[in-house]
């Protein structure tokens, strides 16, 4: 004869895997619909986690934003290094800005001067473009890390 024990006991085995696959199977779906939490309401997916944060960083308002320079302050023709925050702020052309990571592609000093259209570090002579990051001089192989920035109606240049 069987034993009820063993019987019941194996029901709750196979009960228990086949709510286990069902998890992993739906934690594994491509659908972007809202999973339902353990606390009765809904919880948002990984997916949609994402995409809210993208969403709310693409509309949150410019002016909270804290602002690295004033454009008045950064030299048409030239640029100002921002050495707290590692970057470098330039100014190729009247108006047009672009920020660049201040760190040097080669050893990973800090630049230290924009002139005559490149931004050079002081460590080995690597020089790169002003207007694009690009190396210029070696012996530095890879262009400066751009950065996006926005240019309030104010001239307050902030990261984007």
């Amino acid at each position: 004869m069987s034993d009820p024990t063993r019987a019941a006991r194996r029901t709750v085995l196979a009960a228990g895997a086949s709510v286990l696959a069902g998890g992993v199977l739906t934690a594994c779906g491509g659908s972007d619909e809202t999973k339902p939490s353990s606390e009765g309401g809904s919880a948002p997916t990984a997916q949609d986690s994402a995409s809210a944060s993208a969403s709310a960083s693409a509309s949150a308002p410019a002016g909270n934003a804290k602002a690295l320079i004033k454009s008045s302050d950064v030299p048409v023709g030239g640029g100002t290094v921002l050495k707290d925050e590692k970057l470098v702020v330039t100014q190729p052309t009247a108006g047009s800005f672009r920020c660049f990571t201040a760190v040097c592609t080669h050893s990973g000093c800090l630049v230290n001067k924009v002139a005559a259209g490149t931004i050079d570090c002081p460590c080995h002579g690597s020089q790169f473009k002003d207007t694009d990051g690009a190396v210029a001089k070696g012996p530095a192989t890879r262009p400066l890390e751009e950065k996006k920035i926005t240019v309030s109606p104010a001239g307050e240049i902030s990261l984007a």
